[in-house]
């Protein structure tokens, strides 16, 4: 018998002519879709062990695409996938003909007699898929590239993209069902459901992570404040718990400070070290031990910095990418928003139109690698001129009103004792001492709340404000100790983050920290 043209049955698209041209066929494994598809028909063991492997586009074939497509319908619907069930939705869907009738899928089942190795066949239709692809992506980059109006930062990121894409198996994503979504939706509560602790990535911080149950993926998290109030201390502290308690990958991108001085201030907060210490390095010799040993699970920690100074999109999605395939991180901060460039053909316009740019980006950013991203932005000056209360409100947002539009979740760290305020604007007028408070302005999927929390200037971190039953406790500690409580070596808080005692004599609250 001849061997069927594996062209016949198959819309020829660009990439197949220009193969054709230089005398070679796109890579095909033809009498391995039969095969698979055959055995899928004989053997329900075959459905289930092939069905999460390959999806209609990866048969190079027209009329296996219609017949895997018809078993993929019956295997959602829960129905039996036999001969005679696949004939009959290929019939309902109007391609039983195009695919050669029920005489082919005779002989389809006849080239077979179990599903041994189906899934080492379907592996190997995948490749073939995802060669052909790669082929697609290579002629469309070559015709883009001779076009001179391409803008060549365009051409690169769009280049990226469609690799990563094939890389994630997800090229081309299409509009899906809403029977589909539902299937996923209920999958995804009941995996939340079997599941202890939070369904995103738990930041440590108890009252936020309950809240938000822990940032969940693709969302766009924005954390703003006016200078010194602590949002890099703030996210370093979010990264610390995420990398080094919860072992889960972070990416922190800073385009302030630099990674050496970013692990330093994170040295200080593991180990009790003031940073002043650290900065002049005169330590005493429990403190080099100190140092050595707590430094250790630092050092194991998932944690990815990047000080590449005015990072455009462009080149944080690149890098985002990069860091996802090779070490799957599961969240993204950006230190900080203001500082980004748009790059590329977006260089043109205000800076508020460039802003805009950068922050639609970041949540596609966040949509595609399927990650919370967390991006650090300023505060207008409105704040500072502004009577009464400081603390900050959605309109102080500095630039853009599209980063409110943009962003599923804003928030705001406000800190009364930077400006000098003593107490709280709350019935018990319980003391600012030490204390923060995020708020949560904006949340698209849940309530908002302003969540108070510890804060020790000079280890430049923030905590969770449990360690007291009570403000009035609080304010008993105050008044026992005449000093920053923050600073005691005998608080249970300090003694489970840092272990022993320290000498903490030549620590200060305002010694120069930045924040």
């Amino acid at each position: 018998m001849d061997k069927p043209n594996p062209i016949v049955g198959r819309k020829i698209d660009k990439s197949t002519i220009i193969s054709l041209e230089r005398g070679k066929i796109p890579p095909q494994a033809v009498d391995l879709e039969e095969v698979v598809l055959g055995a899928m028909m004989i053997d329900k063991k075959g459905v289930d062990e092939v069905i999460d492997i390959l999806h209609p586009d990866a048969f190079y074939k027209d009329a296996h695409r219609f017949i895997y497509e018809s078993i993929f319908k019956l295997f959602e619907s829960s129905e039996p996938v036999d001969l005679l069930t696949v004939s009959s939705q290929l019939k309902k869907d109007g391609h039983l003909e195009a695919v050669g009738g029920d005489f082919y899928l005779i002989k389809l089942t006849q080239k077979v007699a179990s599903s041994a190795h189906i899934e080492f066949h379907a592996r190997i239709i995948l490749q073939k898929y995802i060669q052909r692809s790669l082929i697609k992506i290579s002629n469309e980059v070559i015709e883009d590239a001779y076009s001179e109006s391409t803008d060549v930062f365009d051409l690169l990121d769009n280049a990226e993209a469609k690799l990563y894409e094939v890389t994630q198996g997800n090229l081309k994503r299409s509009a899906e069902t809403a029977q589909n979504l539902v299937i996923q939706a209920k999958k995804k509560i009941e995996e939340i459901a079997n599941k202890e602790g939070m369904s995103g990535i738990a930041t440590g911080f108890d009252k936020l992570d309950k809240l938000t149950s822990g940032w969940q993926p693709s969302d766009l998290i924005i954390v703003a404040a006016r200078p010194g109030m602590g949002k890099t201390a703030l996210t370093l502290s979010m990264a610390r718990n995420i990398a080094v308690d919860f072992n889960q990958g972070v990416a922190f991108f800073s385009c302030e400070m630099s990674s050496v001085q970013l692990i330093t201030r994170l040295i200080s907060s593991e180990t009790g070290l003031s940073s002043e210490k650290l900065r002049t390095g005169k330590l005493e010799k429990h403190e080099w031990e100190q140092l050595n040993v707590k430094v250790k699970a630092l050092e194991k920690a998932p944690l990815f910095i990047d000080d590449t100074p005015s990072l455009s999109i462009f080149d944080l999605r690149a890098k985002a990418r990069r860091l996802k395939s090779q070490h799957d991180i599961q969240i993204i901060i950006i230190d900080y928003l203001q500082l980004m460039t748009a790059g590329g053909s977006q260089k043109g316009g205000n800076r508020e139109q460039e802003i805009s740019t950068i922050s639609r980006n970041l949540k596609a950013l966040a949509k595609e690698l399927n990650v919370p991203v967390i991006a650090l932005s300023q505060l207008s000056r409105a704040v500072e001129t502004r009577g009464g209360s400081k603390r900050p409100l959605l309109s102080d947002l500095r630039e853009s009103g599209a980063i409110e539009q943009d962003a599923d979740i804003v928030s705001f760290i406000y800190r009364p004792e930077y400006y000098k305020i003593d107490e709280w604007d709350d019935e018990e007028r319980t003391p600012t001492q030490g204390q923060g408070e995020l708020i949560v302005a904006k949340h698209r999927n849940g309530g908002l709340e302003n969540i108070r929390l510890k804060f020790i200037g000079n280890l430049g971190k923030f905590d969770n404000l449990d360690d007291f039953d009570s403000p009035f406790e609080f304010q008993s500690k105050m008044n026992e100790n005449d000093e920053n409580p923050f600073a005691t070596p005998n608080l249970p808080s300090t003694d489970q983050a840092f272990g022993s005692s320290f000498n903490n004599d030549e620590a200060n609250p305002d010694d120069g920290v930045p924040f």
